[in-house]
């Protein structure tokens, strides 16, 4: 399905497989060293581990002007890509966002606005906050299936990545392992503790692993939110808006304040590094995931801060619309590469328990 790319992923693992260099880096040169010979299943499993630190190609022998060229993360970023567009599903949706990420971002989430904005003409006779501009009827009958579907789609695109892999049985020990890898995100401490080399080459940095534990922490918080809303809805008749000390807002705010910082500074950190030790031609769509992902956490938190304003009334389709095009483009954003490392970890989990 991704005949070039696995092509040059297994030339290169070859090589280091001989070198062994690498072995403490991270958790692909203890799975690759593993292996006498690379199947397709194997390569695209070192890829969905491969978090791009760079820490490798810095410390290798055989990079250009060497013959051999290694170029190691630019390999796993290229095939990690071209396996995440394989899998997807419906696959022909997949290359639409590569194309050109950010226009199709901007474009979706302003249609989206447009229309909730024309929506809040059916403004409900009694609500209160958000409610008194657009019902919770019509935001559950849209937000529910667009995230439903999604995530269904995502759902399919794993299972097609397990089967190649040849994940085998799932275990609840690799599941929790997997989980305590990416919450500390481990593969970015450079296998030492001192952080790794993507933003300035051979000096040795945190800064991507407290970002993208921001960022991640900072979601889980925001769908906390989300969750608890509806649960106090549903399960206790207790209906939004609600106060400052409430659940819903204890994680939101939090939440909102992480996933804005941790996004602002991932953005940043990308326009230092080297695009050539990753895979040059998705940069735009990886950008605009992340800048989409900004949008939603700080049009939610100018929301909050609206609330009862006029100004209320403008920002809730903006950022409505964010949402929507957030939930409608993560099967075929960056957005899934947290599911596939997820699963990539539970693999490794396995095969090293």
């Amino acid at each position: 399905m991704f005949d070039e790319s696995l092509s040059e992923a297994r030339r290169q693992a070859e090589i280091c497989n001989a070198c062994r260099y690498c072995e403490g880096y991270c958790s692909v040169f203890p799975a690759m060293f593993s292996k006498r010979e690379f199947k397709d299943g194997d390569l695209t499993q070192f890829a969905s581990l491969c978090h791009n630190c760079r820490g490798c190609y810095y410390a290798c022998q055989y990079t250009e002007p060497h013959e051999f060229a290694l170029n190691l993360p630019r390999a796993l970023a290229e095939l990690r890509h071209d396996s995440w567009k394989a899998f997807a599903w419906p696959r022909g949706l997949a290359p639409l966002f590569d194309r050109a990420g950010v226009a199709v971002a901007a474009g979706l989430a302003l249609t989206f606005a447009a229309l909730f904005w024309a929506a809040t003409a059916l403004r409900p006779a009694s609500g209160e906050g958000f409610y008194a501009i657009m019902s919770h009827g019509l935001m559950v009958a849209i937000f529910a299936p667009a995230f439903v579907l999604p995530l269904f789609a995502v759902t399919v695109s794993l299972l097609r990545y397990w089967r190649f892999v040849d994940g085998g049985t799932l275990r609840p020990s690799a599941v929790w392992n997997a989980c305590r890898a990416a919450g500390s995100m481990q593969d970015l401490s450079g296998g030492h503790g001192d952080g790794c080399n993507f933003e300035d080459e051979d000096r040795y940095s945190n800064a991507r692993r407290r970002l993208h534990q921001a960022t991640l922490y900072g979601f889980l918080l925001c769908f906390a939110s989300t969750a608890s809303g509806t649960v106090l809805h549903y399960g206790f008749g207790l209906e939004a808006p609600y106060g400052l000390v409430s659940l819903p807002k204890l994680f939101g705010l939090p939440g909102g304040i992480l996933l804005c910082a941790g996004t602002a500074g991932l953005a940043w950190l990308k326009t230092k590094a080297d695009p050539a030790l990753g895979a040059p031609r998705t940069w735009g769509g990886e950008m605009a995931f992340v800048l989409l992902l900004f949008t939603v956490s700080a049009t939610g938190l100018a929301l909050y801060a609206a609330s009862g304003s006029a100004a209320a009334e403008w920002l809730l389709p903006v950022h409505l619309g964010t949402v929507l095009t957030f939930f409608l483009l993560t099967p075929y954003s960056k957005m899934v590469h947290g599911f596939f490392r997820l699963a990539a970890l539970a693999k490794d989990a396995i095969r090293a328990p």
